[in-house]
């Protein structure tokens, strides 16, 4: 898969965490197939890729994992 998937800031997925891969991998294919979520690997809950927040353009203020609206800290 490409680098150019943004990977969540870390205060929304800690990238200590054991499924951090998983969850990166599965927002690439969802990404890369166009999808708007993917399902996560551990909790089996839906979640929005970085392009669908994107394509909301702004952020919800939700916490959400993938949100581009993060600042950089």
């Amino acid at each position: 898969m490409s680098s150019t998937v943004p990977r969540p800031h870390p205060s929304r997925c800690d990238p200590s965490r054991p499924d951090y891969e998983a969850i990166i991998s599965a927002h690439e294919r969802a990404t890369f197939a166009g999808e708007s979520m993917y399902r996560d690997p551990s909790s089996g809950l839906m979640v929005l890729t970085a392009a669908t927040h994107l394509a909301r353009g702004t952020c919800c203020e939700s916490g959400c994992r993938h949100c581009p609206y993060v600042e950089a800290g």
